[in-house]
């Protein structure tokens, strides 16, 4: 059995979905595996939206720990930088402490959903962190909005969406599972065309992101995103893929350099 650690703010809505539709799965038996523990950076009364996810996890009887990155903060000399200088040092003391509040734990992998803070180094080399992003393998870094914009200016032909390991080098950890698109062809060829004589900065000026084809490509991806964490975690429990010592091993031992799910996740979006 797959056991999974469970990293969330909790901050809207999609949190508590994911959740759901993760959780469900678990319960029907598709994804061979149980959620160990949630851990938020919000503690009850913070946010009506965390709240309601607080109330989801004791409803689900899965073991919540809180711990407050804002009221943390409050405490800590906010100057300093860590030695390499990407991050506050209060970050890596607060990274510290959650350790310190998880080592009854020992999860497979642990899925950051939602969660709103940048992982310290010292819990990327303790924990399999597993993150979403809105790219396909070595295409842009950054938001999804940086990624959107990125794959516009350069007039991609395909976009994606990847689960990958966590490393402190931002969205570039080794590509566990993936999908793609086309964003060229129907129905995106006419969006293409109406911004034909326009430079990046202007459409975004006059634009931004109620764009045609910067809200179709968002829909592409976003219809992908649930499905493509379900299907790793099914990938996973499975064993047909495993992560482990910051590589990704395929059923028989071998390192691979990401897992293609397409035709699982067309068949759940209901693309033939």
């Amino acid at each position: 059995m797959l056991t999974i650690g469970w990293f969330s703010t909790g901050r809207d809505e999609a949190a508590r979905q994911l959740l759901q539709v993760v959780y469900e799965r678990i319960q029907r038996g598709e994804i061979d595996g149980e959620i160990a523990f949630v851990f938020s950076n919000q503690e009850p009364s913070e946010s009506r939206e965390s709240d309601l996810f607080f109330e989801m996890v004791y409803n689900y009887h899965i073991p919540l720990i809180c711990f407050s990155s804002l009221k943390f903060k409050a405490t800590q000399d906010v100057i300093t930088t860590t030695e390499d200088g990407k991050l506050p040092q209060w970050r890596l003391e607060y990274d510290r402490e959650i350790m310190k509040k998880l080592q009854r734990y020992t999860p497979d992998i642990c899925i950051l959903a939602g969660y709103m803070l940048i992982v310290e180094k010292e819990m990327c080399h303790r924990y399999n962190l597993l993150n979403l992003h809105p790219a396909a393998p070595h295409g842009p870094k950054g938001s999804w909005q940086e990624v959107t914009w990125a794959l516009i200016e350069s007039k991609s032909k395909e976009s994606g969406v990847m689960m990958h390991l966590v490393t402190p080098e931002l969205d570039r950890g080794p590509v566990i599972t993936y999908c793609t698109f086309p964003i060229a062809g129907e129905p995106f060829d006419k969006y293409w065309q109406e911004i034909e004589n326009y430079s990046i900065a202007k459409l975004k000026k006059e634009q931004g992101e109620n764009n045609a084809l910067f809200r179709l490509i968002r829909q592409h991806e976003l219809v992908r995103e649930f499905p493509l964490i379900v299907s790793t975690l099914k990938t996973l429990s499975q064993r047909k893929i495993k992560v482990k010592d910051g590589n990704i091993f395929n059923s028989h031992g071998k390192v691979i350099t990401g897992y293609n799910l397409n035709n699982k996740i067309n068949k759940m979006v209901g693309i033939k």
